[in-house]
């Protein structure tokens, strides 16, 4: 992973979540990530990453957005603004999907939680986004909301937001809540009492393991973490998140993802309902491409031996620069170096042969399926 500039670097102030002293007690290695200082690693990110799946490790991911939206015509508002169909969500389901430009490009990827309606009939919404778009991502959708009588809340400062990773998860983070947290589905989500307070709970997360996000006052974030340590699960930066994140192949905002980037081309067609909702933003765009094709998509590299295939690297097929990396890593849990890459779409197919020069050398590589990691215990 390349490490960002280290919070002594950087010239402007950087935000501290509600557990920064937490980790600094720790002795965490801190970073500045998207206007934030955070932790990066513990124990070390190897340790970490095999933690988390292996047995139970957490997440100080305080610094996302956190928006809170209410109105009678909530869910059909946000129709227009994603391609997934919203109006199939139900009160305590959620939807992994992206806002969209009017070129199909990825604003941001984001969930939405459909939290029920009020005795008033107003229907509220959770919608947790990306720390470095989170100003960006307010003003899109309060400008595209604003005539359509919908509150919309900006919880990101007053709320603290844990992730709690792992096969022993649920089963850590049951000591501390009231509701069976065995019944929440994947991507359900309650609101129930942790800790003395009621929070927002929600089986989802960016690991590709099970496990819950939790979203509390800061007091109480620091008692869910304070025992959550005692019970022995282990804190966790956002290095192992990376490498956790790239093993599941799950896209990263800001790389695999961006504004000149469709869902369609980044392998996301499963979030793209085309044929069972209306209009949005950018459905013209990715009609077209679903009819006359694409011309490039991103794939899963798997490359020989041990050079690491990092981001912006070119990605070569013979002696000619035809795409390039977004994501690469080495994977602690296949113990192989692995990326993510934009090709044509003509070199898109599993078991295709190709090359990504580092550092002025070419070294070989392979297109191979996505995930690289399925979780055996995820499911279960």
């Amino acid at each position: 992973m390349a490490q960002p500039k280290t919070a002594r670097e950087t010239t402007r102030p950087l935000a501290r979540t509600p557990l920064y002293e937490e980790a600094v007690e720790l002795n965490a290695r801190m970073t500045a990530f998207s206007g934030w200082e955070m932790p990066v690693q513990f124990s070390g990110i190897a340790d970490e990453h095999h933690a988390v799946r292996n047995a139970a490790g957490m997440f100080d991911i305080s610094h996302m957005g956190k928006f809170a939206l209410k109105g009678e015509q909530t869910i059909a508002q946000l129709q227009l603004l994603v391609p997934s169909d919203l109006s199939r969500l139900e009160a305590g389901q959620a939807q992994y999907t992206v806002l969209l430009n009017a070129q199909g490009g990825i604003l941001d990827d984001i969930i939405v939680y459909h939290q029920g309606t009020d005795e008033s009939g107003q229907i509220r919404v959770m919608a947790i986004v990306n720390a470095a778009t989170r100003s960006r991502d307010k003003a899109w959708l309060t400008a595209q909301l604003e005539s359509a009588e919908i509150e919309f809340q900006d919880l990101s400062k007053e709320k603290a937001l844990l992730a709690v990773q792992g096969p022993k998860a649920v089963e850590s983070l049951q000591k501390l809540v009231e509701a069976d947290l065995s019944a929440i589905p994947a991507f359900g989500h309650v609101e129930a009492a942790i800790c003395g307070e009621t929070g927002f709970l929600a089986r989802t997360g960016y690991t590709g393991e099970d496990g819950f996000e939790v979203m509390v006052s800061p007091e109480t974030a620091v008692k869910v973490w304070r025992s959550l340590l005692e019970f022995g699960v282990r804190p966790c930066g956002l290095g192992c998140r990376d490498t956790l994140r790239l093993e599941a192949a799950m896209a990263l905002y800001g790389q695999d993802i961006t504004t000149t980037t469709t869902p369609l081309e980044a392998g996301l067609k499963w979030l793209v309902h085309l044929d069972s909702k209306g209009e949005f933003i950018g459905r013209d765009v990715l009609e077209r491409q679903r009819e006359y094709g694409l011309k490039r998509r991103l794939v899963g590299l798997e490359m020989e031996g041990r050079r690491i295939a990092r981001h912006g690297y070119p990605v070569v097929f013979e002696g000619q620069t035809v795409g390039e990396v977004t994501s690469g890593t080495w994977s602690p849990t296949l113990e192989r170096a692995i990326a993510l890459a934009y090709v044509p779409v003509e070199l898109a197919k599993v078991g295709q042969d190709i090359e990504v020069e580092i550092r002025g050398k070419t070294y070989p590589g392979k297109v191979v399926k996505k995930p690289f990691y399925r979780s055996p215990h995820k499911g279960k």
